[in-house]
């Protein structure tokens, strides 16, 4: 069965200080976190990329990653499609509100490539590395469960204490999984930072051993419909807040958890991650990636052993 990754890279990268994080080099041949997922994905047996990108940095993200994965998933075989998320990019019936600058947010990012996508897919943020494990246990389970079950849906489970950044507060999914590894709750949770004993945010202590959502996500192209109308949902209830809600995956997921309109599969992983949210966490990337490249984890010519 054909399964396709989802790579959102449209993030406008505020906090990193400068530049399009996304396409910071890390690798030791100036490969970029995206590459390292790009890898693993193929690897795990995914034959399609969409990636979501704005038009304004759309020349340099062909000059530094879009041509060249183009040409090497040309040779194995491997599809490549673009989609362009705006703030114009609405359902009928809308219109951007006045005044309004931010991004929509990561569920809108996902609808602006439904017209691309007709198989189960995968959806992951650009700037973040995620391990090959999370992607080996994403597309098993999109070729054995996703059209047997098409509100059955999956994500990456994450431990907290392995998604910190030692620069800054962060932004994670905090899950409650049931026994079963069922999620029965996600909570998108802004200023998480690493503590002496683990982790708080605004003030409040978290485990940091719970399960946090990295934004990986595993759904089948009928659950465009459904974020299609709850996003439109979304839109009618902006109210005060029309400048600067956003329509966040892991937000509508929860809210439809608690509808009862879909299940999600918690896939546990332990692998560490690690991203580029600021300027400062760069150099601890090259050195995370440095090291999987000497024990053998990586090809030092990344994508040299796949067939």
């Amino acid at each position: 069965m054909k399964t396709t990754l989802v790579i959102m890279a449209a993030g406008i990268g505020s906090r990193y200080g400068g530049g399009i994080k996304q396409l910071a080099a890390v690798g030791p041949n100036g490969e970029i976190i995206m590459d390292y997922s790009i890898h693993d994905a193929i690897e795990a047996g995914f034959e399609k990329l969409v990636f979501i990108i704005r038009k304004d940095i759309e020349p340099d993200f062909l000059a530094v990653i879009g041509n060249r994965i183009e040409a090497m998933c040309s040779k194995l075989g491997v599809e490549v499609a673009y989609a362009f998320q705006e703030l114009e990019n609405l359902p009928e019936g809308f219109r951007v509100p006045e005044g309004r600058k931010k991004p929509w947010g990561t569920g809108q990012a996902v609808l602006v490539c439904r017209d691309l996508i007709h198989e189960p897919f995968a959806v992951i943020n650009a700037d973040d590395y995620y391990g090959k494990d999370a992607f080996r246990k994403m597309h098993d389970f999109l070729v054995h469960n996703a059209l047997n079950a098409p509100h059955e849906l999956c994500m990456a489970g994450f431990i907290l204490k392995n998604t910190l950044s030692e620069n800054g507060s962060v932004t994670r999914g905090i899950c409650q999984v049931d026994a079963q590894n069922n999620l029965c709750n996600v909570v998108e949770t802004r200023n998480i930072v690493k503590t002496a004993t683990g982790a708080a945010a605004n003030g409040q202590t978290l485990d940091p051993n719970t399960y946090v959502s990295m934004n990986m996500w595993g759904m089948n192209p009928e659950m465009m419909d459904v974020l299609d109308s709850e996003f439109c949902t979304f839109l009618r209830d902006l109210g005060e807040d029309a400048t600067t809600a956003e329509y966040l995956l892991p937000t509508c997921i929860g809210k439809l958890l608690q509808e009862h309109k879909v299940t999600v599969k918690v896939l546990p992983t332990a692998d560490q991650w690690f991203g580029v949210t600021y300027q400062e966490d760069k150099q601890l990337v090259i050195d995370s990636i440095g090291a999987l490249v000497a024990d053998g984890t990586y090809c030092a010519d990344l994508f040299s052993d796949l067939k």
